[in-house]
């Protein structure tokens, strides 16, 4: 999965947020909706300009911010 192929940053669109390419969804409101628990049939449902992939996309996109950068964690 090359998640570069489905989400975009363009500053033209939602104010330069990771979006899902050519929608104006940003990548937080996938990631929201799956922490929310909704599973990616619930999420394509209310969202039906996404894709399994733009889905699966979304959460390639946040694994690897999470590699970026080390984030300190209280006890």
């Amino acid at each position: 999965m090359n998640w570069r192929e489905h989400i975009s940053v363009d500053l033209a669109v939602c104010h330069g947020q990771a979006c899902v390419a050519g929608t104006r969804i940003p990548v937080s409101v996938v990631l929201d909706n799956l922490a929310a628990g909704l599973t990616t049939e619930e999420i394509l449902a209310s969202y039906p300009s996404l894709t399994v992939d733009s889905v699966r996309a979304a959460i390639a996109f946040a694994a690897e911010l999470a590699r970026e950068r080390q984030l300190p964690l209280s006890a």
